[in-house]
């Protein structure tokens, strides 16, 4: 790059800065407008607020100091707060209260849940939990699109004239939900984006693929909500609140099952170091690392996780040899040896009752690379970079250089370069999984 367009690439606002400015901006604007001009119907504004608010309580996470389980991390990426979002959006499209037409308009909206989203939040920040910026910045910018979507037409009546209140309208909701949701899910990609250094694309499509999921749950409650408020009133609230409330309990119990599940994969991986096989941390090292290349080759999750645990596991197999190998690096051995121990390793595998696919994985990883599934892909090449580079830059260096020399047939060319460019942002940073 030349030093202009350095100089231009430096000038250029950094996308972070204007998602929480834009949002900063609307958060200002609402509260200030709504405390000059006062609030219309503070009761429903109330209603909704402590809505809001209670659903910020109750958002995923761990406690402080505590880890959050990988699908309760990869949920808080997406929402963080499910109920707290529902009501949000309801409160965007809420027309009538018990047959009487509300008044309140885009600017309240978004103070009211800037209000309940910082209200829920503070207990959150008082158990050491830092304040989630990126969060409150989505909300904010979602919910001020939806109400400016509904708002101005209900209010002018420009929409009783076109569509009534009949299916149409019930139709005219799901269509602003369904923006809403593409809009918060370009949003939290772009700040995964900054956040991770990922690629774009593999996690805008995430995003979209988490909208079958607690997207649609979410943007059904809001708009539940919505509807059933304009005919029965604020009595409405907890009723139509409660699924999903128990809906987001039980996927937290779910979700701790879960990780108790893979403490008890990484306490297996963990054998071949007891024993001496394999060097401290190897398993853990490879696990993260190809988890950070298969998320930078687009995997889903479920298919992350699969990885994730096959690369745990994937030494299990050197527990069967007699003689340990040196310094446990599988990728200085002949092919065939290679193979033997990952057929090892997938017979054991197999009979731990952990997923076939995780076996599937573990067996084919020293296949050639066009014989093997991308996952197996990763494990072998992360695996062989892991034995090759040591401690130092100039072995990762000399390392990634062994790995490029065999993309003819033992590498992926695609998996060594998704390798090297998640490298040079750094590698896998934080605590190791587990």
């Amino acid at each position: 790059m030349t030093a202009l367009g350095a100089a231009r690439a430096a000038a250029l606002p950094h996308p972070a800065r204007v998602v929480h400015g834009a949002a900063g901006v609307l958060a200002a604007g609402g509260l200030g407008w709504t405390l000059w001009h006062g609030i219309a119907q503070p009761g429903t504004a109330l209603a909704f607020g402590v809505l809001i608010a209670v659903g910020e309580l109750a958002r995923w996470g761990a406690g402080p100091g505590g880890r959050t389980p990988p699908l309760l991390a990869e949920l808080w990426a997406r929402e963080p707060a499910p109920l707290g979002a529902a009501g949000a959006l309801a409160y965007a499209l809420l027309g009538e209260s018990a047959g009487r037409p509300t008044t309140h308009g885009v600017l309240q909206i978004v103070a009211v849940v800037v209000a309940g989203t910082l209200a829920g939040a503070v207990p959150h920040v008082a158990r050491g939990c830092r304040p989630a910026l990126d969060h409150l910045a989505r909300r904010v910018l979602t919910t001020a699109f939806a109400a400016a979507c509904f708002q101005p037409l209900y209010n002018t009546g420009r929409l009783d004239e076109s569509i009534g209140q009949g299916p149409f309208y019930a139709l005219f909701l799901a269509i602003v939900l369904v923006l809403s949701a593409l809009c918060d899910a370009v949003l939290a990609a772009l700040l995964l984006r900054v956040r991770t250094g990922y690629r774009y694309g593999p996690l805008l499509r995430e995003g979209l693929r988490a909208l079958l999921g607690i997207g649609s749950a979410v943007c059904a409650t809001g708009a539940v909500i919505a509807l059933a408020v304009a005919v029965a009133g604020l009595w409405a609230l907890p009723l139509f609140c409660v699924p999903l409330l128990l809906t987001q309990m039980s996927f937290r119990r779910y979700a701790a099952v879960r990780a108790t599940y893979r403490q008890t994969i990484a306490s297996l991986a963990r054998a071949t170091e007891v024993a001496g096989y394999t060097p401290p941390g190897h398993a853990h090292r490879v696990a993260a690392l190809s988890r950070a290349v298969g998320r930078e080759l687009g995997l889903p999750e479920p298919d992350l996780t699969v990885l994730e645990h096959a690369a745990l596991m994937h030494d299990i197999g050197q527990l069967s040899l007699v003689d340990p190998v040196p310094e446990g690096a599988t990728a200085l051995l002949p092919a065939a040896e290679q193979r033997r121990i990952a057929l090892l390793g997938g017979a054991v595998v197999r009979q731990t009752g952990v997923p076939a696919a995780v076996a599937v994985v573990v067996e084919r990883q020293a296949d050639p690379y066009r014989e093997q599934p991308l996952p197996a892909r990763i494990v072998r090449a992360v695996n062989a970079y892991d034995d090759l580079a040591g401690e130092t830059a100039q072995g990762s260096l000399t390392a990634l250089e062994q790995l490029r020399l065999g993309t003819a047939r033992d590498y992926h060319p695609a998996v060594v370069e998704s390798l090297a460019r998640v490298l040079a942002r750094g590698g896998v940073t934080g605590p190791a999984p587990g």
